[in-house]
């Protein structure tokens, strides 16, 4: 039987069939809902007289790897009565699977996730391969599980174990999973059909009793009041450390568990049907939705770059400082050899180790084995010399940040490698175009900006310039992805995408200093707004000198919206000495605890050399305060867009989310935008209008706004973003 190319049913036998999940034309499984309508179909059709036992397995590499997310836009903005009929219809046909007069074994390998692990839980056994992966990632994108996994999976492993599962929504092991209760047999891929089936046949034979397991899933639980509590009250304890009221999925997910446990699965279903709803309306899971459908557009994207590109079998970095030494360390660390040189045997050294002491934290954190970090420090060629350099295919030039000096490297280093290699300068002020000075092949040029520290910040910057090939960009790209980075092709500009939005952003923060409002409040206000960290204390990061060259070269390039000949309170730090945490003392003083982990305070000394730059005495609120730091950010991405410095709205939204730690719920400066509304936001700008051309909608933005657009409803932005066809929950 084949039902809408979606299942099919195989007689094996001894009355033993198998349904078979194969997605006509996918590379996986996933459960759309016409895959639903097939299932169902498929399932009200079964031979249940002739039928002793049933395997539910798929037929691609994986189980099935969830719900698609390209229809939940769509389905959450109808209203609670159809998501919840809906929903209700998906519970009725999981509840018939579970109840089928016969055992059932779920077969998985690959992923089980979201909607798939909710599938897989229904049958009375669940066999695994040792590389599958299980789980209920719901709380990602600001939702629950909806279609029983918040009753079922309670009951199968114990609310608190379901709670971890649930709350952290990251996918587990098969070691893990069976450890928990969730699998009860983890086999060699090559093993999954023979293992499954025996178990099958003994549950026919009533060797396994699986009616009592089945009872446990669909009865109400029997914890008392204190166990309940304990359960529950840990849970909201671990999620009150990572989740903040941002993200109300988790604590959702609590509050409706303990409202569920002792309800039957009928009552249950719709009680998670109903929380669900809830979080399903709110504008965090929106944000969170696009985002990952943003991020699976770049992913699309970027293995097109790679796919036609060669990959990098012998890298070089020039420069041994943090970052050349954070390049080599993460080039190393994920299997691609590197070069790296400086002039200096103290600068080899300092470089060397910077990566070993990257590795020594791995090996603390226990992220990664001996084995693995002496293959990652021999993967690493220290060198005073050029010696290799004809074998490598990428070089990534990480020298001072002076024009003069790069463009010397870049030609020096031009002569030592093969015609083919790639040269990538990995400046972060300077532009492609001012640095390719006399390259002979201009073509093989283009920048890789990588941020700090390089083995934590995922995203990688590759610009291309006017001259830089696609063979260069796909090469970059390639190594990137290498590296496991997250790489975004963005044209050549000052500051190019992160550093050029991010900067009128670190820009208010000044003038809101200079018209009197506390730095300290500042960063209070955006750290609970839901930024990692206020621009104070990112200042401090950064270093005042490198924040004081890096404002005073985009200034100059965007002249019009930023201050001129007026001294901010960075040039007041950086004339005092104080740079930030290299120094000890910024915006706020740096002590090392026990540990050696420099823990911030505040410092009477940084308030007294500001005070000489404050010119004002404003009295604002927290919102005004949000307001004047998020506008010139969010006009500065529109101006990149217009500009085409990136492609789409969704490519900078996942570069501000993994490159400046932009709010997730916000889903991005384009997210932000259309959270607050378009004609609001206008109006916002226009509020602030004496503030100069950095409050200025575009032209673009304003008739947007007119016509009552958003950017995630736009062909623009949602062309590459909603064309997905394997995402999934």
């Amino acid at each position: 039987m084949n039902v809408e190319s979606f299942v099919r049913l195989e007689e094996m036998e001894n009355g033993l069939y198998q349904l078979v999940l194969d997605a006509a034309d996918a590379r996986m499984n996933i459960l759309s809902k016409a895959a639903i309508a097939s299932l169902e179909q498929a399932i009200a059709q079964l031979p249940l007289a002739s039928i002793k036992g049933l395997l539910i397995t798929s037929a691609k590499d994986s189980f099935v790897a969830g719900a698609d997310i390209t229809e939940f836009c769509d389905s959450f903005a109808q209203s609670a009565d159809t998501i919840f009929d809906y929903s209700m219809k998906v519970h009725r046909l999981f509840n018939r699977i579970e109840d089928l007069p016969f055992p059932t074994v779920a077969a998985v390998r690959g992923e089980a996730l979201g909607g798939g692990m909710e599938l897989a839980l229904c049958a009375d056994y669940r066999v695994v391969t040792e590389q599958a992966r299980l789980g209920l990632p719901e709380v990602n994108l600001g939702i629950m599980p909806g279609w029983g996994g918040s009753v079922r999976l309670p009951r199968l492993i114990g609310v608190d174990n379901a709670l971890t599962w649930m709350t952290q929504g990251r996918p587990m092991k098969a070691a893990d999973a069976l450890r928990a209760g969730v699998a009860d047999a983890v086999v060699a891929d090559d093993k999954l059909a023979a293992a499954a089936l025996k178990v099958l046949q003994q549950a026919v034979d009533g060797r396994l009793k699986y009616l009592p397991r089945r009872g446990l899933k669909t009865r109400a639980m029997t914890l008392n009041e204190l166990e309940l509590a304990m359960a529950c009250d840990t849970a909201e304890g671990m999620v009150s450390m990572f989740s903040s009221d941002h993200y109300p999925a988790a604590r959702t997910i609590v509050q409706s568990v303990r409202a569920s446990v002792r309800m039957n699965r009928e009552t249950a279903g719709a009680h998670e049907s109903r929380d669900f709803i809830q979080l399903a309306n709110t504008a965090v899971s929106r944000s969170l939705v696009n985002l990952f459908l943003s991020d699976q557009a770049l992913k699309r994207k970027n293995r097109q770059y790679a796919n036609t590109g060669q990959p990098v079998a012998q890298a070089a970095v020039l420069g041994a400082g943090i970052m050349g030494g954070g390049v080599a360390y993460q080039s190393a660390s994920t299997g691609t050899p590197i070069l790296m040189k400086d002039i200096t045997s103290q600068a080899l050294e300092a470089g060397t180790a910077e990566a070993n002491r990257l590795m020594l934290g791995q090996l603390k954190r226990k992220k990664m084995q001996p084995q693995q970090a002496l293959a990652t420090s021999q993967r690493i060629q220290p060198t005073l010399d050029y010696k290799g350099f004809d074998y490598a295919d990428l070089v990534v030039e990480a020298v001072v940040e002076n024009p003069n000096i790069k463009r010397a490297v870049l030609a020096e280093v031009e002569q030592q490698v093969g015609r083919d290699c790639v040269l990538a300068t990995n400046t972060s002020t300077l532009t492609v175009k001012e640095l390719v000075g006399e390259l002979q092949r201009p073509e093989n040029f283009c920048g890789m900006h990588f941020f700090n520290p390089v083995h934590r910040m995922p995203l990688v910057e590759i610009i291309r310039g006017e001259q830089t090939s696609d063979a260069a960009v796909s090469r970059a790209v390639s190594y990137a992805l290498a590296m496991k980075k997250v790489p975004i092709v963005v044209n050549d500009c000052p500051g190019f995408l992160v550093n050029r939005v991010l900067l009128p952003y670190v820009h208010a923060f000044a003038r809101l200093v200079i018209d009197g409002v506390d730095f300290e409040r500042i960063d209070q206000v955006m750290e609970r707004f839901g930024w990692p960290m206020g621009p104070a204390t990112l200042a401090d990061i950064v270093g005042m000198d490198t924040g004081h060259h890096a404002e005073g070269l985009i200034a100059a390039a965007y002249p019009d919206r930023y201050l001129t000949g007026v001294k901010t309170p960075t040039d007041a730090l950086f004339a005092a000495g104080r740079l930030g945490q290299k120094s000890g003392a910024g915006y706020y003083r740096y002590e090392a605890d026990k540990r050696g982990k420099l823990k911030k305070s505040s410092d009477p000394a940084a308030h007294d050399v500001i005070q000489s730059v404050v010119s004002g005495s404003l009295l604002l609120t927290d919102d005004d305060i949000v307001q004047r730091m998020m506008i010139p950010l969010c006009l500065e991405a529109m101006r990149c867009l217009e500009e085409g410095i990136a492609d789409a709205v969704a490519d900078i939204d996942v570069a501000l989310i993994n490159g400046v730690g932009f709010p997730r719920y916000l889903g991005g400066a384009f997210g932000y935008m259309d959270s607050v509304g378009l004609q609001d936001f206008v109006s916002q700008c226009d509020h602030y209008s004496d503030l100069g051309m950095a409050y200025q909608p575009t032209a673009r933005l304003r008739d947007m706004a007119a016509a009552g657009q958003c950017f995630y409803a736009t062909e623009s932005a949602t062309s590459s973003v909603t064309s997905a066809s394997a995402n999934r929950v």
